[in-house]
C-alpha cells in the first residue's frame, strides 16, 4: 500500500493559531530543544519530482506540517502558537548531489545526518525538512532522512479499555490486591522520581554523558535483526515482544560496558564455546545504578486512516502529546544463562505496569506549568534526565510492505536527539525485521557499531539458549 494514497485530505482551519501545549514547549525549552530523525532505507533510487509532487497533495495539507511557530507577547508573558502559512517545498526539500562511487557510502551517510542536526531547524517556516540521498548503501538503494521538531508531536486520540471476568469474587480478590500493590509501586517510583530531581545519580559508567552532553553533535547508526527470532523468544518464554527487546537491552549493553572495563582494565574475561560469559570473569564493577527514561503517551496512537480523518475539515481527533515519564532501572550484569536477561526485564516490567508513575509524572508537571509556567517543569525534567543513564523507545510499525509515493521501503529508522543523555536506544519493527537505532554522543560512546553489534549477538545468544533448553518447537521438514 501506499502511505500517500491513506493521507489526502483537505485543510483544517487555523485562522487564529493554535497554542502549543504543555509537552511542546518543553521541547522548545533552552537546552532541552528535540528533534526526531527518521531514516527511511528505500529498495529504489528516489525521484524527487515524484516525492514533492505526492507532499504536495497529502502533507503539506496537514495543518501541523503547514503551520510555523509564532511568539507573541513580551518579555515576561511570551505566547507561543502555531499559525498556518504557505509551505515552499522548495525550502524542505533538500536533495544534495552526490558521488555514486563514494567509497564508504554508510559511513557517508552517517556523517552527513550528524551534520545536518548541528543546525537547528529555521522558525521562520514549518519546523520539518526531508533530505533525500539518491545513494547506495549496505541495506538500500537510497535513503530519506525526515527531520521533525518534536514540539510537532504525534497523532493520537482517546480510547477507554475494558475488563471482562466471568467470576465476581476472584474478579473482585485480585482487583484489591491489584490495588493495593498499584499503590504501593506508584508511592515508591514517585519517591524514586523526587528523589532523581534532588539527588538521586546513576552510577558514574563509561556510557554515562557529563553536564552538557545534549550541545553535543551526536552519532545516528543501526543495525536490523530478524522479528521471527524476537517473536521466538516472546513465545518460546511466554514474554511480550516489549520484555524480549528491553532484555536484549540489557545484555548488550552488559556485553559492551563489559568491554569497556576491561580495556579500562586491561584485564579480560573468559568466554565460553557457546558465547556466555561466567559471571566470576566479569570486569563490571557491583552494583551499578543505570537507567532509562521512557516517554508514555497517555493517548492511545493513532492509525494511518486517522491521520487521514484528522487532515479533513471538521476532525475532533486531537493533535499532540500527553507525556508521562518512567524511569526503568537495568540490570548491568553478565548472566549465566542468557534467557536471565528477559526473565529480568519482564520481572521490571510487569512490576510498572502496577504503577501510575506516568500518569503521577504528567499531572505533577501540568500542575507545575499552568502554575510557574514553562521554565520550571522544564528545569524539573532536564534535570531528572541528566541524572540517569539514557533514553529507550519502540514503535509497532507496519506488518506489509509500504511505500513512499512509489518508493518501496526497505527500513525505517528512527531516533531522536537533543535530552541531556548520551544515548538513546529505539526498536523499530517493520515487516519481518526489527531496526534498532542509537543516538549516540561519539566523545561517550566512541564505537556505536560495537554496542550494535553486542546487542545482535545477546538476539543470537537468548534465540540459541531458548531452541537448546527445548522451549521452542522447531518444525521438522
Amino acid at each position: 500500500m501506499m502511505l500517500g494514497d491513506h493521507v489526502k485530505a483537505s485543510r483544517s482551519s487555523h485562522d487564529h493559531g493554535e497554542p502549543l501545549s504543555p509537552a511542546a514547549r518543553f521541547f522548545h525549552a533552552p537546552r532541552f530543544n528535540v528533534y526526531i530523525i527518521a531514516i527511511m532505507g528505500f529498495k529504489t533510487r528516489i525521484n524527487p519530482d515524484v516525492v514533492k509532487a505526492g507532499l504536495e497533495q497529502t502533507l503539506v495539507k496537514h495543518p501541523r506540517f503547514s503551520s510555523k511557530m509564532v511568539v507573541d507577547g513580551n518579555k515576561y508573558c511570551k505566547n507561543k502558537k502555531w499559525t498556518q502559512t504557505k509551505v515552499n517545498l522548495e525550502d524542505h526539500i533538500i536533495v544534495p548531489e552526490l558521488d555514486p562511487n563514494i567509497e564508504f557510502p554508510d559511513s557517508f551517510v552517517e556523517d552527513y545526518v550528524s551534520n545536518v542536526t548541528r543546525t537547528p531547524l529555521d522558525l521562520s517556516k514549518p519546523l520539518w525538512e526531508l533530505h533525500i540521498l539518491n545513494i547506495k548503501t549496505s541495506d538500500a538503494e537510497a535513503v530519506g532522512v525526515f527531520r521533525i521538531h518534536h514540539s510537532m508531536g504525534d497523532v493520537k486520540k482517546r480510547a477507554g479499555s475494558t475488563f471482562n471476568s466471568r467470576d465476581g469474587f476472584w474478579w473482585f480478590f485480585l482487583a484489591i490486591w491489584l490495588f493495593l500493590r498499584l499503590i504501593w509501586n506508584t508511592f515508591e517510583d514517585v519517591l524514586l522520581f523526587v528523589a532523581t530531581i534532588l539527588f538521586l545519580n546513576d552510577t558514574k559508567t563509561p556510557i554515562k554523558g557529563a553536564p552538557g552532553v545534549e550541545l553535543n553533535v551526536k552519532k545516528f547508526v543501526h543495525r536490523i535483526v530478524s522479528l521471527d527470532d524476537i517473536k521466538l523468544v516472546k513465545n518460546a518464554m511466554n514474554t511480550t515482544v516489549n520484555d524480549v527487546v528491553v532484555g536484549l537491552t540489557q545484555a548488550g549493553l552488559s556485553r559492551y560496558l563489559n568491554h569497556r572495563y576491561i580495556h579500562s582494565s586491561c584485564t579480560g574475561g573468559e568466554e565460553q564455546k557457546d558465547g556466555r560469559v561466567k559471571e566470576s570473569n566479569s570486569n563490571i564493577p557491583k552494583g551499578i545504578r543505570l537507567r532509562t527514561v521512557i516517554l508514555v503517551n497517555l493517548r492511545k496512537s493513532a492509525g494511518i486512516q486517522d491521520m487521514a480523518d484528522m487532515m479533513a475539515k471538521g476532525s475532533k481527533i486531537r493533535w499532540g502529546n500527553v507525556i508521562g515519564y518512567l524511569f526503568l532501572p537495568f540490570t548491568i550484569a553478565l548472566q549465566d544463562d542468557p534467557l536471565d536477561y528477559v526473565r529480568k526485564a519482564k520481572a521490571i516490567i510487569d512490576r510498572k505496569k502496577l504503577s501510575l508513575e506516568p500518569i503521577f509524572t504528567s499531572t505533577c508537571l501540568g500542575l507545575v506549568f499552568r502554575t510557574f509556567g514553562t521554565k520550571v517543569p522544564a528545569a524539573i525534567i532536564r534535570r531528572a534526565f541528566s541524572n540517569i543513564t539514557m533514553a529507550t523507545s519502540g514503535v509497532i510499525g507496519p506488518q506489509e510492505e509500504i511505500s513512499f509515493y512509489g518508493h518501496p521501503i526497505a527500513y525505517l529508522a528512527p531516533t531522536v536527539y537533543g535530552p541531556p543523555i548520551s544515548l538513546v536506544v529505539h526498536f523499530q519493527s517493520y515487516v519481518n525485521k526489527m531496526t534498532i537505532s542509537l543516538s549516540v554522543d561519539p566523545s561517550v560512546i566512541p564505537d556505536p557499531h560495537e554496542l550494535c553489534n553486542d546487542i545482535e549477538e545477546s538476539l543470537k545468544l537468548v534465540r540459541d539458549a531458548a531452541i537448546n533448553k527445548g522451549l521452542v518447537k522447531l518444525d521438522v521438514v
